[in-house]
């Protein structure tokens, strides 16, 4: 069954009577509710609902008439930004369901909130229609108040969907598609908010910080304290271990400490299992070990870890590269060499970190870990994101093409497809060559025993590279952008000049 995750945030924190009417309008057959999160400082709730997508987003547009009905923005105060009753409704897929399904549900959404409930609505993340608005900040900049003055006078603030002007009293939502969010805080022994706001610039992404992170400071005023707010956009290329370490600096910096922490709804159990392989450094843990996992594992009949020797594993993915069929491919193998590159670095470096030789550099090392790993994840999936692209090429040259309107219409279709099977590799190349150089790095840190490994993996990373960017320019023939087409190139070519700047020398 496919099952998509909404998560709407209300504009109240502070009366469970009006938080549990909320929940009472959302409550429809096959929408589960996971989770209800509610703060008086912020004054603000989080809902995590979890379904089918069409009756999660029935669930969510019911939640917007409830909001409505209920809150009242123009006698609201509270620490959280916020332009909306229902301020943001984002949608995230769970199993049997793509990011662009999620997309399509919320622009789905969007337009139904306008003609139900006339509250004008924006779209951000994977769903937003103008680059800027990617970042839910852009949108709420100025906040209810400010945005309802500037909406009638700046076309950059004119809502996605609906007239030029807010709700009186609704305001305007705002409905997107994204991964999984954690929402991540921090307290300070402080009530200087301006401390939280230095460390949130220092750590978040638009300021140079950590990729993947959003954050801000906030007042705690009934409990005294600062506060750094935290959104992880992806938390497995910037854990939670990591953002708190990084607080942790900032504050000393300032001379206060962190008092606590804490994480608003619901997170991934591989978030904890990585924040405890960070601070306990375990040495070669595998999610297996987890008797939670393995005991799922067990009741399901899918077991976590594929018994046979090491060819068995590789057997699969070797055989559906031979068949007769065009994916999986070049492209496919392309992604699978960098994620192998990435897999042979995590090996060294965790080999490395336990040799007696390499004890200064324990730190480094571990964090190498996480970032290897991270970049496996990404190059692994890129796999069957490559596949994807070239299939939905090969789909739009079936559409129809009888009429002059069908076939332009065909045609402007090939023309994205092609693109987007362009993209895919040079994504693949990017992350090799990021890969490859990061590789080269470790040299200087990991044990002599491993340099052969090591170099090993920096060939594979390369061959992944160039093999991706050979799908580039093959993708790159069928597009008739000139523009495009040469934009990419120069991207190319880049990349290709990072892989000759330092070649891989032989073991000696």
């Amino acid at each position: 069954m496919p099952l998509v995750e909404c998560v709407p945030n209300f504009s109240e924190g502070r009366d469970g009577a009006r938080v549990d009417a909320l929940i009472a309008a959302m409550k429809l057959p096959g929408v589960y509710l996971l989770d209800r999160e509610m703060d008086a400082d912020h004054n603000r709730s989080v809902i995590t609902l979890v379904g089918e997508p069409e009756k999660v987003a029935e669930a969510a547009l019911l939640g917007v008439g409830k909001a409505a009905e209920l809150i009242d923005l123009t006698h609201h105060t509270g620490a959280h930004p916020r332009v909306g009753a229902t301020d943001v409704v984002p949608f995230i897929p769970i199993e049997g369901v793509t990011i662009d399904d999620c997309v399509a549900l919320a622009k789905k959404v969007g337009r139904e909130i306008w003609e139900r409930y006339r509250i004008p609505v924006y779209f951000y993340e994977a769903a937003a229609e103008r680059p800027e608005r990617t970042n839910l900040e852009n949108i709420r900049k100025g906040q209810f108040e400010g945005l309802r003055e500037e909406v009638l006078e700046n076309p950059d603030r004119t809502p996605d969907v609906g007239e030029p002007r807010l709700h009186a009293t609704a305001g305007a939502t705002v409905v997107g598609a994204r991964k999984f969010l954690i929402a991540y805080n921090i307290n300070l022994n402080t009530p200087d908010v301006g401390i939280a706001n230095k460390i949130a610039k220092a750590i978040r992404s638009s300021s140079g910080g950590l990729r993947f992170a959003k954050g801000m400071g906030v007042d705690l005023k009934a409990r005294g304290l600062a506060q750094v707010s935290i959104n992880l956009t992806d938390f497995e290329q910037t854990p939670i271990h990591r953002v708190f370490e990084m607080v942790k600096r900032e504050a000393e910096r300032y001379g206060c400490q962190i008092v606590g922490s804490e994480i608003v709804g619901l997170v991934p159990k591989k978030a904890i299992e990585m924040t405890a392989d960070f601070y306990l450094q375990l040495e070669n843990f595998s999610p297996a070990q987890v008797l939670e996992n393995r005991l799922a594992a067990a009741l399901s009949g899918v077991p976590l870890e594929a018994p046979g020797k090491l060819a068995a594993l590789a057997r699969p993915f070797l055989d559906a590269v031979a068949e007769p069929s065009a994916t999986p491919g070049g492209g496919s193998v392309a992604a699978l060499a960098g994620a192998l590159a990435a897999s042979l670095g995590q090996m060294v470096a965790g080999l490395s970190r336990k040799k007696k030789s390499q004890a200064a550099h324990v730190p480094e090392l571990t964090a190498v870990i996480a970032d290897l790993r991270a970049a496996a994840k990404n190059l692994a999936e890129a796999i069957d994101r490559d596949a994807a692209s070239y299939d939905a090429v090969m789909a739009t040259f079936k559409l129809p093409k009888d009429t002059p309107k069908d076939a332009a219409r065909r045609d402007d279709a090939i023309q994205r497809a092609t693109r987007g099977a362009a993209e895919v590799p040079m994504q693949v190349a990017k992350a090799a060559v990021e890969l490859y150089e990061r590789l080269g790095q470790l040299e200087a840190i990991s044990a002599a025993s491993m340099l052969s490994d090591l170099r090993v993996g920096r060939l594979m990373a390369a061959a992944g590279a160039r093999g991706a960017l050979e799908n580039v320019a093959i993708n790159l023939e069928s597009i008739t952008d000139a523009a495009y087409v040469a934009a990419m190139r120069n991207r190319a070519a880049a990349l290709e000049a990072r892989l000759a700047s330092s070649p891989v020398t032989a073991a000696r």
